[in-house]
């Protein structure tokens, strides 16, 4: 794996930085689950394997800002298998892409993602395999969260199940007009296994969580908006010249955030990152070593130069 700058310096500082600025050094102690929780990596990603379909694409753009698309359109962009794996191997590429500086995830095809597929579900269905497979999915999306990039997720159409699950493994939400977001887990009696009940109560607060699941409520733009789950809302162009595609909308949005040098944005979804996740001495530490990663670099020195504290 190669190490940006930033990581270097959390690596050389990992005493200080305590477990969290640890884990960014080794992909292994990225995830949540290892070994020792029981989690046979290889064996259920052996198994996942065995359900091809679809495909996860990544596109890494010279603004710094990479589009991932969930390509499955004639199962709604459910999850395969196989793309479980893909969604896993793509953001290892991400985690060493040094000059990114945002992430936005969306659908093929007009709408976002459906879930899991239900033929590789029914296939897995035993106890052992669905805790492994949910321990799978925890990992990758933890450490999408976790990604040196600032990141979004493009709502088009529908987001169900495990799709709406992994909008919550986002920094953000963007949401086209009409777009639903619903949790339907309760309605194949279920609870979301991905992380997604956890990663929402951080959103939008334990009380609105308890009803998105308990009622498994459809969340439009309107609602979306109203309790925080939605950053944003996105008009879908109309045929005919002179309208911007939802894509170009999102990334315009995204630019506000990510203009600048890959490692200074990079260094702020750090600390945002150690500040949501550490003990408070644990993340001011955190936020000291990765300061010290810009402090005097040349972002730091050309700003100094140009005076551009108050532009």
């Amino acid at each position: 794996m190669v190490l940006c700058p930033v990581s270097r310096h959390l690596l050389r500082s990992s005493r200080s930085c305590g477990a969290w600025g640890r884990s960014l050094q080794r992909p292994s102690s990225k995830s949540v689950y290892t070994s020792s929780h029981g989690f046979n990596h290889e064996g259920i990603r052996e198994k996942l394997q065995a359900f091809p379909g679809g495909s996860i694409d990544l596109v890494k753009q010279e603004s710094g800002i990479a589009v991932l698309i969930i390509n499955n359109p004639s199962r709604m962009n459910a999850f395969s298998g196989g793309m479980m794996v893909d969604l896993e191997e793509k953001v290892g590429q991400l985690e060493q892409w040094k000059e990114g500086k945002g992430l936005i995830i969306q659908g093929a095809a007009g709408t976002f993602c459906s879930g899991s597929d239900l033929n590789a579900v029914r296939a897995i269905s035993n106890p052992q395999d669905g805790m492994e497979m949910c321990m799978f999915m925890q990992n990758a999306l933890t450490r999408l969260l976790r990604l040196p990039l600032i990141s979004v997720a493009l709502v088009e159409g529908r987001a169900l199940g495990g799709g709406a699950e992994l909008t919550t493994a986002c920094d953000f939400r963007l949401m086209a007009s009409g777009s639903v977001i619903q949790f339907v887990h309760k309605h194949m009696g279920l609870v979301p296994g991905w992380g997604g009940a956890a990663r929402l109560v951080h959103i939008v607060g334990s009380q609105n969580a308890l009803k998105l699941l308990g009622g498994a409520l459809k969340v439009d733009s309107d609602l979306g908006t109203q309790i925080g789950l939605a950053d944003g809302v996105l008009e879908v162009p109309q045929t005919g010249e002179g309208t911007i595609g939802l894509l170009q909308q999102a990334e315009d949005w995204l630019s506000g955030y990510t203009k600048g040098p890959a490692p200074v944005i990079q260094a702020v979804k750090r600390v945002v990152v150690s500040g949501r996740e550490l003990p408070l001495s644990e993340a001011l530490r955190t936020e000291k070593d990765v300061f010290g990663t810009v402090w005097g670099g040349p972002a730091n020195m050309r700003a100094l130069a140009n005076k551009s504290k108050h532009k």
